[in-house]
């Protein structure tokens, strides 16, 4: 196991109303091994090298309990901005089970985004911080078929270990939706896909769903999604250059006919899907600790 000298585990977020209400930024790991073809993560602007390999940050509990005891401004802290805080090795390590134990102990709330079914993990835990603060958990899921997955998101649990995950947290009382992202052009952008993640989401409890049809391409991060592209579609990277040229932002070519007709299927569900009704459906969500008879 590698582990990385660290100062400082929390990191002011500047618009908490622009992502799940966070006011703070934290990463106790670095690096991940979903091995997702199309992280942003990779771009050679984060300046992380090694990024499949994973490393610990030295001390993270003991810095992060004192930063939380300093903070005067309670609030929402954001978690894995740059890595699944439900790595392989949180399974021994439980980093992030113990920093949620921190989070509750000093009264701040939490978002979660992972796509590890081993979130359902910290039930307790996130029950119990979600009778002062909010808590939101966010499951990545951008293919409705394993296959898919499995394709883009090689070493990361399939899409049905996901959906089994989002269903035992609904199950449980705890606000958890889907991270619908990226939504790949000419891959996964398909109507098909898009309305069978919704469907599928509804069936197991989804809160929310919140979706962005396209990704980001940055040096670093572009030539590693085009050598999968290679790898799995073949001809596929030369008409996303034909495309996009070198541009950041690379929505789906269908986006807006993708949008309506998601917005439309979450809005027949009773589905949210703009982030101020998601954070503020984070402040209402009741939680009980009784499991259903049934």
């Amino acid at each position: 196991m590698k582990t990385i000298p660290t100062k400082s585990i929390l990191a002011p977020f500047k618009n908490p109303e622009s992502w799940f209400g966070k006011r703070y930024n934290m990463n106790l790991y670095r690096g991940c091994t979903h091995g997702c073809i199309y992280c942003d993560s990779r771009s050679d602007c984060y300046r992380i090298p090694d990024f499949d390999e994973l490393a610990v940050k030295e001390g993270a509990l003991a810095i992060l309990e004192k930063e939380l005891r300093s903070k005067r401004e309670k609030g929402i802290v954001g978690m894995g901005a740059m890595s699944d805080p439900y790595n392989p090795l949180e399974k021994q390590l439980m980093l992030t089970g113990k920093s949620l134990e921190l989070l509750d102990k000093h009264g701040f709330g939490v978002h979660i985004p992972t796509k590890s079914d081993l979130v359902t993990r910290d039930i307790p835990i996130l029950q119990s911080i979600a009778r002062h603060s909010p808590v939101s958990i966010g499951i990545t899921i951008t293919a409705s078929e394993d296959g898919l997955a499995g394709m883009i998101e090689p070493a990361a649990p399939s899409s049905s270990r996901r959906f089994a995950a989002l269903q035992e947290l609904a199950r449980h009382g705890i606000y958890a939706g889907i991270l619908m992202m990226p939504i790949l052009p000419f891959i996964s952008d398909q109507p098909e896909n898009i309305l069978t993640l919704v469907r599928t989401a509804a069936e197991c409890g989804a809160r929310y769903i919140f979706p962005w049809f396209g990704l980001t391409l940055r040096p670093g991060q572009r030539e590693f999604f085009y050598r999968a592209l290679d790898r799995h579609y073949p001809g596929l990277k030369e008409r996303y250059q034909a495309t996009y040229g070198n541009a950041y932002e690379c929505l789906s070519p269908d986006h807006r006919r993708l949008w309506r007709m998601f917005t439309r299927e979450c809005q027949s569900r009773d589905i949210r899907y703009r982030m101020p009704d998601i954070i503020e459906g984070a402040k209402r969500m009741p939680v009980s600790n009784q499991l259903p008879l049934f």
